[in-house]
């Protein structure tokens, strides 16, 4: 289920780490809950519904999983040093298909182990149909600051296009739900679905912001080898998505967002204001340190990228014989990093120090502002932004500034 891991150098069986840390660097949480109702056909994430669960429980998940905070816990002990998570986010997955106590326990064993920095973003994904009062009120006494809602669309055929389930009555039930619970609230869509129309998709903004979450997110539908939509679009039973189309519909997003007093910050994200961007994310996009718990988690820790085997079953029973989840590891050369960099941090509001180019990156700035993609005034003053174009163009310019 899922992308292929990585091709890297195997994990040692204790986990350890080959590096030291540098205790400035803020350190997050990621606690992945692989369990789905049903599959999505888009959906590439490593997730399973209930029948594909073979040598694994549901039920068992939460404690197999605080096996992995401790063993982390006597990893980064040797390699230097405890930090307390600045974030924590509970993704899959749908976590709220668990007990909301099992995810309190989670937390806690996180709290215990790590500790949580005093005003730390604890963000939960969860499905719409999975949310009630006593839900949101249980992930609030834990600790949950964020509830981050899968909408995708607010249109019913739409979501059945996607194999999405929920009726879409019950977002509004959800995020108000959260809102009792005192929760800041983030909508998930995806547009360029077989069969969307501008029209469906300026519906699902239009109900998306009439909503007044605190922070949105539009992805744009990427058809992955090996999922059920990959297969009907070969089979020609539904059409591809249409690249011009979804440039349209990125535009109109940006354009009702901004009209309904949201801001982008990031390619794929916008916010009410600096306080609701997803501090998670940006932790992701500027090279922060993160702990990926759970099967097919990735992880970043001074330099070092691992991953976990996939199924739950295999993640499990390594835990239960005492040795690290991991399945391989790798250590990126300055080349790879600076490429990664340049990669992740144009897609950001802030955007990339100029100074942080080499050679033919740093002179192709003036093409790129005569095209249009780069902001000029950003550029006086030493940054790379993207323009609205640009951000549709993202990867180009990145290819133009690594050379």
């Amino acid at each position: 289920m899922g992308s292929a891991l990585p091709i890297g150098e195997p994990a040692p069986r204790d986990g350890s780490l080959p590096v030291s840390i540098d205790r400035s660097t803020p350190f997050g949480v990621y606690l992945h809950v692989p369990f789905c109702r049903v599959r999505c056909g888009y959906c590439d994430f490593n997730t399973y519904t209930a029948w594909e669960l073979r040598g694994a429980r549901q039920d068992e998940y939460a404690d197999t999983l605080l096996r992995e905070v401790d063993l982390a816990c006597g990893v980064l002990v040797d390699a230097g040093a405890i930090r307390p998570a600045s974030t924590v986010f509970f993704g899959g997955g749908t976590p709220t298909l668990l007990p909301a106590g099992d995810l309190s326990r989670m937390l806690d064993g996180v709290r215990t182990t790590f500790g949580i920095a005093p005003g730390a973003e604890v963000t939960v994904e969860a499905n719409p149909d999975t949310v009630s009062d006593a839900v949101a009120a249980e992930l609030a006494a834990a600790g949950v600051t964020r509830l981050s809602i899968g909408m995708q669309s607010a249109v019913p055929h739409v979501l059945a296009s996607l194999d999405r389930t929920h009726e879409p009555a019950n977002v509004g039930a959800a995020v108000a739900a959260a809102r009792r619970a005192g929760l800041a609230v983030s909508l998930d869509l995806i547009y360029g679905a077989p069969g969307e129309s501008l029209a469906d998709w300026r519906e699902s903004l239009e109900s998306a912001a009439a909503l007044e979450p605190d922070h949105v997110s539009a992805y744009a539908l990427i058809i992955e080898e090996g999922t059920k939509l990959a297969r009907q679009i070969r089979r020609g039973e539904v059409p591809a998505p249409d690249d011009d189309r979804q440039a349209d519909m990125y535009e109109l997003a940006d354009e009702l967002l901004d009209v309904a007093g949201f801001e982008w910050y990031e390619v794929s994200n916008w916010a009410r204001d600096e306080q609701q961007r997803s501090r998670h994310n940006l932790a992701y996009w500027t090279g922060a340190d993160w702990w990926g718990f759970g099967p097919g988690a990735h992880s970043h820790i001074a330099g070092v990228r691992f991953w976990n085997v996939k199924h739950p079953a295999a993640y499990a029973q390594r835990l239960a014989a005492g040795f690290s989840p991991a399945a391989g590891r790798e250590s990126p050369d300055a080349a790879a990093r600076h490429l990664e960099s340049v990669l992740l941090r144009t897609r950001i509001r802030e955007g990339l120090p100029i100074s942080e180019l080499f050679g033919e990156g740093r002179h192709a700035v003036a093409a790129l502002i005569a095209d249009g993609l780069i902001d000029g005034a950003a550029a006086v003053r030493g940054r790379v932004v993207l323009t609205l174009r640009g951000r549709l163009l993202a990867d180009a310019v990145v290819r133009a500034l690594t050379g």
